[in-house]
């Protein structure tokens, strides 16, 4: 995720210092980076080949594929109760690690805890390089040092999952009011005092907000996990595609994407209950308010340890991993891309980046109606608000893995599908940050155009949308750095790009020619985050 949006509503940017001509130029700079990415989005496009002819010839197989999909196949209804109660316990060990991982590096990269400012560039620095390794790259690499079992999914999953929460956890610790703290500190207070007393009560809402949108993500990220071997749903759905057996391929995938979509309803619910909690507690809890939150906790307590009691990692690999490690690392290097040459390595990230352009650009253009319609201060009516509302909540939860093995299947397009389903998975995503952010835009000018006879277009094009646009500007670059580490993914369904080289060599143990591609998915990934950079600091002016 970029640094320039987060999955919360953005809040407004505040403007900065800077003559007429400086505004100028950073807008014209922001028209440049925006106009570059479109027309790089067209041509991806356009490389991709999205024409009706190829999609007419797929009729004949889509047909076969359906053919051969009904009736699903529920047999065994025990087995995929305990592989779907195993993928749920995988997840949320995976993020529970990342929450716990995640509190002393938000301590240090946040800019009024940080202890030393070598510190904050230190932990900033781990969620930019947490964010930008795909987690399928570091199950990889945790097979290799770890054995089978739940334990590498657990540790790619809570390990990538820093990037996101770590971030977000910082940005809540600087946005606390410095009052409580200061007053602990006055009174002599430590720093830990003043962190557990003065800090922790302001952000622990936001906090589980975070840690509850987080798990959501790394549900669906599941289904990915398991084709390189991380037990569960994904796992069953892998080998059922391989064995053809799309009866019970799609089946899984059902089941998948109930398991999403039971699991976003829960999120929303405790989300919206956790931030309620928060703006309306008193100075002192009522007996009600202290028993729900008793409650609340140990609840989680249970539910955790209840993952961990299904999941059995084999925590004792950590306590022989240090004897071979050095081996391990060493399968990492020299870096070589292998049977492929340099040329046909940078086309592939191309191939890859195509993909994400595309899926994005199909993402944008969607969700800028969906996520308008499903703003109260845009939609018709409540029923249709509550419809665009509901549309996007269904497509959040379906995985993009589903929709490409889907699309992939019926159509045989690779590519072209990869970036169909991206597309699909995006206007969930954008539709909902955008419909997030035309809710908090200032009133006003809206009214003031309302009260002049202004239609209902005209009071959007003219207050709403622009009003929003810098926090929909971020959101875009967010789901494009999104979209790149999930293009590369999708290879493991037959997207191509470079993520198929990447899976390739993994299972011809091939790892320094993994270690070289996955460096120059990184190198893509923090380009997008250093633009995104640039732009918040433009859209400041």
């Amino acid at each position: 995720m970029t640094t320039l949006a987060t999955p919360q509503a953005q809040a407004k940017i505040p403007r900065v210092g800077g003559g007429p001509g400086r505004r100028r130029a950073a807008s014209l700079t922001i028209a440049g980076v925006l106009g570059f990415f479109a027309a790089a989005a067209i041509v991806a496009f356009a490389t991709l080949d999205f024409s009706g002819v190829r999609f007419q010839k797929s009729i004949t197989s889509a047909q076969r594929f359906f053919a051969r999909m009904f009736p699903l196949d529920f047999s065994e209804p025990g087995e995929l109760l305990r592989l779907t109660v195993l993928t749920l316990a995988i997840v949320i060990c995976g993020t529970v690690l990342s929450a716990i991982i995640s509190v002393p590096v938000a301590y240090w990269a946040a800019r009024n805890t940080s202890p030393h400012p070598s510190l904050q560039w230190v932990g900033r620095a781990t969620t930019v390089l947490a964010r930008a390794f795909p987690e399928l790259i570091l199950i990889i690499i945790l097979a290799t040092m770890f054995s089978l079992g739940s334990l590498p999914g657990i540790l790619a999953i809570g390990l990538h999952s820093v990037g996101m929460v770590a971030k977000l956890f910082a940005d809540a610790i600087e946005q606390i009011d410095e009052g409580p703290r200061t007053a602990i500190r006055a009174a002599g207070g430590t720093k830990m005092q003043q962190f557990v007393s003065g800090i922790l009560p302001q952000v622990t809402p936001s906090w589980i907000a975070t840690i509850l949108h987080r798990n959501d993500i790394n549900l669906r990220a599941s289904a990915i996990l398991g084709y390189v071997g991380m037990p569960g749903l994904g796992y069953e759905l892998s080998a059922s595609i391989q064995r053809l057996d799309y009866k019970r391929a799609m089946a899984v995938a059902l089941l998948l994407f109930l398991l999403c979509a039971v699991m976003e309803i829960i999120s929303v619910f405790i989300r919206r209950m956790v931030l309620n909690s928060g703006h309306t507690a008193s100075a002192t809890p009522t007996p009600w308010e202290r028993a729900r939150g008793a409650l609340m906790g140990w609840t989680a307590v249970a539910v955790i340890a209840a993952s961990a009691c299904i999941a059995q990692p084999n925590w004792s690999d950590f306590l022989t991993i240090w004897a071979v490690l050095p081996e391990r690392i060493a399968y990492f290097f020299p870096f070589s891309t292998g049977e492929y040459t340099w040329p046909q390595a940078f086309a592939m990230l191309w191939d890859t980046t195509a993909i994400a352009l595309a899926g994005t650009l199909i993402g944008v253009v969607f969700s800028s109606i969906i996520g308008s319609l499903a703003a109260r201060n845009v939609a018709a009516s409540s029923p249709a608000r509550a419809g665009a509302r509901l549309l996007l909540l269904m497509v959040r939860g379906i995985p993009e893995l589903i929709l490409a093995i889907v699309l992939i299947l019926v159509t045989g397009l690779g590519g072209s599908a990869a970036a169909l389903a991206l597309g699909i998975g995006t206007v969930g995503l954008l539709g909902k940050l955008l419909a997030d952010s035309i809710e908090e835009v200032d009133p006003g000018p809206e009214r003031a155009l309302k009260a002049v006879g202004a239609s209902r277009p005209q009071v959007y094009f003219s207050s709403t949308m622009p009003q929003a646009s810098p926090a929909f500007i971020g959101h875009m670059f967010y789901a494009l750095d999104t979209n790149v580490r999930a293009a590369t993914v999708l290879a493991v369904v037959g997207a191509g790009g470079v993520g198929q080289a990447m899976f390739n060599a993994a299972q011809l143990s091939k790892y320094n020619v993994v270690a070289t591609f996955t460096l120059l998915v990184i190198a893509v990934v923090l380009s997008i985050e250093g633009l995104a950079v640039l732009l918040r600091k433009l859209l400041s002016y």
